[in-house]
């Protein structure tokens, strides 16, 4: 997948996600790396304070930050479709962090079978 490909996929993930999750996105960056700089094999990064961790002092800051790991979602992915999923997946779990989710929480909610409405 080329680099203008893989925005759109990720443009295409965040526009999946739920209203209300997209609206409560304040000051984030999300940014396309190539590869990780230490820890080899992880497929996305939040750095930032999150939600659930500020106080009134919070304010005046740079952006939390969102990295997806271009090489290592294409590594595990085997055609585009299963790369189109896990971009998704690996997207709405670093935002689960910036919402203050740590990854014991992540896990639960994910085996947490979905409620029809």
């Amino acid at each position: 997948m080329t680099q203008q490909e893989f925005e759109k996929v990720v443009r295409e993930a965040l526009a999946k996600l739920p209203r209300i999750l997209r609206e409560r996105l304040i000051n984030v960056e999300i940014v396309i790396e190539d590869k990780p700089v230490i820890q080899k094999n992880i497929l996305g990064l939040y750095q930032g304070i999150p939600l659930r961790q500020r106080g009134f002092w919070y304010g005046n800051v740079l952006p939390d930050k969102i990295t997806l790991f271009k090489q290592n979602i294409e590594r595990l992915a085997s055609d585009d479709e299963k790369a189109r999923r896990l971009i998704f997946e690996v997207l709405l779990h670093e935002i689960g962090h910036y919402f203050g989710f740590d990854d014991e929480d992540l896990r639960r909610i994910a085996s947490e079978p979905a409620v029809e409405s």
